[in-house]
């Protein structure tokens, strides 16, 4: 199945793609390298250009010209969470504790709420996101059934790419059954140093059993890209990434620019995964799914409960518009794809699509899951 085709949606929505691209804030470092060159700390950056993004309604988010692709990128993580939620419990797991990355402003809530979990723990570099998450779960609690127990939560302003979260703790014991990181590991491939803190964090505290699972971009398609452009650039209407150079790639801090209409706009740090999951096995994980976000997609939509959450989170867009609709965009070209699909016919697709900028954008990314060794 070509997802850039697939089953046309309609309906309710689901709370935002949280984006967590972290857009940086120049700041020397005060340590000078060997080469008298002071070094950029994009940790500083990340929280800065967090703590003054604003949020913005539904009404207003509905307006994104890539709409429909964070809402894919949004039922995509839905789906993975959902799926290892079923396998913690299936292993037997009555309280499962999780520990979410990278929270931001907490778009993930209601996927754990709805994943009937026990604890979570959110933690994050951007304070004012954390204070906003905090806010959220508040809300959430507020406006729960009165029969319904929502889980109980944490909050910790932190960065993990440095600091160790295991030491504030609210409970010192505390083990996790799943660690999650959307969109945000990559940021920690700055130095070696961040990296394996970050790791640390995400898997020391695991359960035997216990998953760390997250999204990331593919650093081998990146290179592939910009190699196969006559420029230190690629990109679309929607998206750009832009290097210094091209022809190596160091294992850490191969810093790349990455814009996102107008959501993203930051300095990022490619992931070789080979060496990650090398890495991992420190903390004695064990890589059990690396997937393409396109191979993850076809595989999940083969199943009729996928594909119902798909239609309720307007994943994909209508093709050919419904009546009085508008395509996410005029520019020429960018439905070709649905166009050969419908062929000559007319008739309205039954698989919905992305426009061709936004699958190219989307296609840059991995799903990933470890799993901890007993």
């Amino acid at each position: 199945m070509d997802l850039q085709t697939t089953e046309t949606v309609k309906g309710g929505g689901e709370e935002e793609e949280r984006g967590r691209k972290r857009r940086p804030e120049e700041e020397e470092d005060k340590e000078e390298t060997s080469s008298s060159r002071k070094q950029v700390d994009h940790s500083v950056k990340v929280a800065s250009h967090y703590n003054r993004l604003q949020e913005v309604g539904l009404a207003a988010r509905s307006q994104s010209r890539i709409f429909f692709m964070r809402n894919f990128n949004n039922w995509l993580k839905s789906v993975l969470i959902g799926e290892i939620l079923e396998q913690v419990r299936g292993a037997g797991s009555r309280q499962v504790s999780v520990l979410d990355l990278g929270c931001g402003k907490g778009g993930d809530l209601l996927k754990w709420r709805r994943g009937g979990i026990n604890h979570l723990v959110c933690a994050d570099i951007a304070g004012v996101s954390v204070e906003q998450c905090q806010s959220r779960y508040e809300e959430m609690k507020r406006k729960s059934h009165i029969n319904e127990k929502i889980f109980s939560a944490q909050f910790i302003t932190a960065d993990c790419s440095k600091e160790v979260l295991s030491e504030k703790l609210d409970d010192p014991k505390l083990m996790f059954d799943i660690c999650s990181c959307q969109f945000v590991y990559h940021y920690s491939f700055e130095s070696e140093q961040k990296a394996n803190v970050m790791l640390r964090n995400a898997c020391e505290r695991l359960k035997p059993g216990g998953y760390f699972i997250g999204t990331t971009p593919d650093a081998f398609e990146l290179v592939k890209r910009l190699e196969a452009s006559d420029a230190l650039a690629f990109g679309n209407e929607v998206f750009k990434v832009s290097f210094q150079s091209k022809g190596s790639y160091p294992m850490f801090g191969c810093q790349y620019h990455f814009s996102l209409e107008d959501v993203v706009d930051v300095p990022e740090f490619l992931v070789y995964f080979p060496l990650l999951e090398h890495m991992a096995k420190r903390y004695n994980m064990r890589l059990v799914l690396k997937q393409r976000f396109s191979e993850f997609a076809e595989e999940k939509v083969k199943k009729e409960h996928h594909r119902s959450l798909m239609m309720k989170m307007m994943a994909l867009e209508p093709f050919p518009c419904e009546d009085g609709g508008r395509p996410a965009t005029d520019t020429k070209g960018e439905y070709s794809h649905a166009k050969e699909h419908c062929g000559s016919t007319g008739v309205k697709l039954p698989l919905g699509t992305l426009s061709r900028s936004e699958w190219e954008a989307t296609s840059i990314y991995l799903v990933f899951v470890f799993q901890k060794m007993s």
